[in-house]
């Protein structure tokens, strides 16, 4: 390693256009830490791994889904219930 390192020329991250789109990107994330079962973790990078996603992404993304469904409770059952059984009526 050098002493010194000349950035002089050095370009910041917004001038840098991957770089900018990064930033961005992460604008609206906050960085957490927290703990994951092993076997949990496993399954999720298999499955990102399979998807072509990195496995944060995933977990983002199914923490996403599990916020907007809808819960199955004994109201959501009877009118699913309902519904499929006016086919058959």
């Amino acid at each position: 390693m050098r002493d010194e390192y000349d950035f002089s020329d050095a370009k910041r991250a917004k001038d840098v256009p991957h770089l900018a789109k990064l930033q961005k990107e992460g604008a609206n994330k906050t960085r957490i830490t927290m703990m994951l079962d092993n076997d949990v973790l496993l399954a999720f990078r298999e499955q990102a791994s399979e998807k072509g996603l990195g496995y944060q992404t995933l977990i983002n993304q199914t923490l996403k889904e599990a916020l907007t469904r809808r819960p199955l409770d004994e109201a959501v059952l009877r009118e699913v219930l309902r519904e499929e059984l006016a086919h058959y009526g």
